[in-house]
């Protein structure tokens, strides 16, 4: 939709259009009164399959309901040429021209009033107050004129930082956490409300530090303040020593989650299985483990949540495909390093984290069908995918003989389906009904890099930095205090460390 906003909605507003979008408002959006509730639960069905769910939109030109999710309301704006719709759970409205939901003056002034009748019947009050600026508040933007506006080459959010050390560790992982998006929104809104001493607080160090990234500086931030209550909270990170950026990361997600139970969705920040603060609403997803008796076939599955998925690379102790030759669990052929290219990417670690693995005779469970001691199978997949999904590219191996890097070049791409390592394609797939998905608006799944760590040297001297997506596919290598700008090429031939990638797509729930 164009800044001027949609040129479409001059055609719907001829005749009684007012009348007819209060009584869309009215009777099937807010339903205030408790006839209008019982007409709503009652008639609010998709004409063309009959179900009450997936985002049912009503057309504005004629009486008709469809899903959104599936479609059918979008068959009938193609059909008819009926170009607007209402959402009936949200009351927004969507021009199928624009492809986009718009927004009209006096459509948002009918949809409020129609609101509040609704909450003022159902006795509760405004459930929430929309921002509106005040006499005083237009006086300001008056005399201030000026906007600061988002050009192809701004830098905002960009600041170097000071390496206090072998620091670097950190910086990096700062780098990728401040380019979050959903992260940078919670903090630069001011949404955390802290119950902690002062100056011991992790959230509150890092909602100052979006505030000094974002605010226009240009000299490098130096942040001895975050390490500080760093080593005060994860005290194995303590000291000048070079640490694991991987180990920062998972401490310092840590340690939010906890400071994090002062904030209304962080009530329940003690318990990580049911919690619902910003970094678990962001990083958490749910692993599904499918362990498969080889005697009874009986499956026994448990979810566990993550915020990190650790892959094997070629070169390391365990064979990469422990697999018959040329196939993966799948039924896909590969050649060489899984891919026929010898070169290993992201899919191929992938689909060796979430094949099937035989425990063998000496790793025997005791079998709920059975009752006995048998021999068993047991796979990964993704149960409930996160927003934001970070791969650990596990290049450095500790063992009792062993200490080295694996330097293996793994390719990763810019955008990434994760559709094939959910749980849902597996038993789709089992019951022999999986198909991949060919519709290109199937965005589900789908993600996009916007923040890449990079290891290089050796274990025993090393040095991180980060490549950082900013606005657009603009790219920038953070090297510490020094932030150069970076190509897409240089990205994607990294030795990458620790991938971040971002969903596509979200839906509130």
């Amino acid at each position: 939709m164009s800044p001027a906003g949609c040129s479409h909605v001059s055609g719907f507003k001829v005749d009684n259009w007012r009348q007819n979008m209060r009584v869309i408002y009215q009777c099937f959006v807010w339903s205030g009164a408790p006839e209008t509730r019982k007409l709503k639960a009652k008639s609010c069905v998709c004409h063309m399959c009959g179900v009450h769910l997936n985002r049912l939109h009503s057309c504005l030109y004629c009486v008709f309901f469809g899903c959104f999710s599936k479609k059918h309301i979008h068959e009938h704006a193609k059909t008819k040429r009926h170009n607007l719709a209402v959402d009936l759970l949200y009351g927004g409205v969507f021009c199928f021209l624009c492809q986009d939901y718009i927004y009209d003056k006096d459509m948002e002034l009918i949809a409020r009033e129609e609101q509040r009748k609704a909450w003022k019947l159902q006795g509760v009050g405004e459930k929430f107050s929309t921002w509106e600026p005040t006499k005083r508040e237009l006086e300001l933007l008056r005399n201030n004129p000026k906007r600061r506006k988002i050009t192809s080459n701004c830098t905002i959010g960009l600041r170097g930082l000071i390496n206090l050390g072998n620091t670097c560790f950190m910086n990096c992982i700062v780098q990728a956490l401040t380019h979050t998006p959903l992260l940078r929104d919670f903090f630069l809104s001011d949404r955390h409300k802290c119950e902690m001493q002062a100056n011991s607080c992790l959230v509150c160090e890092m909602s100052q530090l979006f505030q000094e990234f974002y605010s226009g500086h240009r000299s490098p931030h130096i942040p001895f303040r975050l390490l500080h209550l760093v080593w005060t909270h994860a005290r194995h990170l303590a000291g000048y020593e070079q640490q694991d950026a991987h180990e920062f990361l998972i401490a310092a997600l840590d340690v939010l989650h906890r400071h994090c139970r002062g904030d209304d969705n962080g009530k329940k920040a003690n318990n990580p299985n049911h919690c619902s603060c910003i970094i678990d609403q962001i990083f958490t997803g749910g692993l599904q483990s499918d362990v498969t008796c080889q005697e009874c076939h009986g499956v026994s599955t448990t979810i566990d949540p993550f915020w990190d998925i650790s892959l094997d690379l070629p070169g390391c102790s365990a064979p990469f495909w422990p697999l018959s030759p040329g196939t993966d669990p799948n039924g896909e052929h590969h050649g060489t390093d899984a891919n026929g290219t010898g070169t290993t990417t992201l899919t191929d670690c992938l689909r060796r984290f979430t094949r099937p693995e035989h425990l063998g005779s000496s790793a025997k469970i005791k079998c709920s069908g059975c009752h006995s001691y048998q021999e068993s199978t047991k796979q990964l997949t993704m149960k409930r995918l996160p927003i934001v999904a970070c791969f650990h590219l596990k290049r450095f191996e500790h063992s009792a003989k062993l200490r080295r890097k694996i330097s293996t070049y793994v390719s990763f791409p810019l955008e990434l389906d994760m559709t094939p390592f959910m749980a849902s394609s597996r038993e789709s797939r089992m019951n022999g009904q999986y198909q991949q998905q060919l519709d290109s608006l199937n965005n589900d799944n789908k993600y996009s890099l916007f923040a890449v760590v990079n290891h290089q040297g050796t274990l025993e001297s090393g040095h991180y930095l980060t490549f950082i997506r900013q606005h657009k596919d603009q790219w920038f290598k953070c090297d510490d205090a020094i932030i150069t700008k970076a190509s897409i090429g240089d990205v994607l031939s990294s030795e990458g460390y620790l991938l971040f990638y971002h969903k596509q797509f979200l839906e509130y729930e």
